[in-house]
């Protein structure tokens, strides 16, 4: 397999189809960030977030939430961990296994997955939790009309903890910038108590042009 730096080859990460991502989450979180589920290169190298051209990492650096742009191309570093653990920031999915695309996922699953996100911030008691992507919290939790923002009316879901809906970083979600997402982002990360720095130039991956939401 070629170094995750310099890229895999299709057949390459259709291996990871299945497997699972671990969940980035220490003591003292504050910011709990649901994606709906992994990429494959996600799972080959174990990281959220990290197919070049998903806008997740350089929204964070812009909005100030990362003192830097994390490179999680070929894994977190012990050194990035810190970062987030040390500004009680985790990351989990809604649905746990990878695919190429979330539009392999069924509706089953994701109400599984909204189950499984119960069970996770009863657990940890993040002070907010933030779900990213609408669509997929529609399908997890029955709620059809849900726009993105604070979900005022979610009490139910997971009891009194604040849950906002973001936008998705995906490449594939045109509707959204660095710089937007990066907005959002901030916003959340404020109500949640994360310490931000100044706001930086947004950087758009280069592996945003093509198809880069695939794999």
């Amino acid at each position: 397999m070629r170094s995750a730096r310099t890229g895999f080859t299709r057949d390459e990460l259709l291996r990871f189809h299945g497997a699972r991502v671990d969940d980035l989450i220490g003591p003292g979180l504050r910011l709990l960030f649901v994606g709906i589920n992994p990429g494959l290169w996600t799972a080959a190298v174990n990281a959220h977030f990290a197919r070049p051209g998903n806008r997740f990492w350089p929204a964070l650096a812009a909005a100030g939430i990362t003192p830097h742009q994390v490179d999680a191309r070929a894994g977190l570093s012990d050194a990035d961990r810190a970062v987030l653990a040390d500004r009680g920031i985790g990351i989990t999915n809604l649905v746990p296994m990878a695919t190429a695309t979330s539009a392999e996922l069924t509706a089953a699953q994701l109400r599984a997955g909204g189950e499984r996100l119960r069970r996770t911030v009863a657990e940890h008691r993040p002070a907010v939790v933030a779900v990213l992507g609408v669509t997929a919290y529609r399908a997890a939790f029955g709620r059809r009309d849900a726009e993105v923002g604070r979900q005022t009316d979610a009490a139910p879901e997971l009891g009194d903890t604040p849950l906002w809906v973001l936008p998705n970083p995906s490449g594939l979600n045109a509707h959204e910038t660095v710089a937007s997402l990066a907005a959002a982002y901030r916003e959340v990360a404020v109500v949640a108590g994360v310490p931000v720095g100044p706001v930086v130039a947004a950087r758009t991956p280069a592996a945003e042009q093509g198809a880069s939401g695939t794999l």
